[in-house]
């Protein structure tokens, strides 16, 4: 397979189109965000890039704190719609239909629709280039109860969660394996068995 040399560019992908909810509960505001990701275990934490520009930057650096609500298949619209519109002239909660749900640990409101929320509180703030990123520690995670399984084990392909990549929106299809898997190795009676 021949590959074409390329500029760098900001072509990883897929990348979660997460809302990212911030301000208080009086106050607040979405902004749509892919450029996000888990940047350690222990501590837990993760980060967020975002414009100096946009409404949101001044509310999630003022507060230090901001909440990722991941984003479903069935609320890909209005996460669209978060990163199209400014908050600076629209109230994005009410436009797109969103209820405001208090958090457990930060001031800022999740997105009770969101089947999964990630509470952050600010540690550091890294100027990039048109972005600065705003790392931080995720201080409490918000389950959806049907998310569970009948074990209590979190199951995210119930939460049928969008990717994003260069700039088209997808749902995430079917599970092809889990971590370690390839490592795994095979009963002696399970190949006899499918023998018989």
């Amino acid at each position: 397979m021949a590959k074409l040399k390329w500029k760098g560019g900001a072509l990883l992908a897929p990348m979660p189109p997460v809302m990212v909810s911030c301000g208080d509960m009086e106050r607040s505001n979405i902004i749509t965000i892919a450029w996000t990701g888990i940047i350690n275990t222990i501590p837990p934490k993760t980060y967020i890039s975002v414009r100096p520009s946009r409404h949101s930057y001044n509310m999630i650096k003022e507060k230090g704190e901001f909440v990722i609500n991941l984003t479903p298949a069935s609320l890909i619209k209005s996460a669209d719609d978060c990163g199209i519109y400014t908050g600076a002239k629209v109230d994005k909660f009410a436009k797109c239909g969103l209820t405001k749900e208090e958090a457990n640990e930060v001031g800022c409101p999740m997105i009770a629709e969101s089947p999964l929320s990630l509470e952050c509180k600010v540690t550091e703030i890294v100027k990039i280039g048109t972005h600065d990123m705003f790392l931080a520690d995720i201080v409490a995670v918000d389950v959806d109860e049907t998310l569970l399984d009948k074990n209590g084990k979190l199951d995210l392909g119930r939460a049928n969660l969008a990717a994003f990549a260069h700039g088209e929106y997808y749902e995430l299809g079917k599970k092809i394996g889990r971590f370690g898997f390839s490592a795994v190795k095979k009963k002696k009676g399970s190949q006899a068995k499918k023998h018989k």
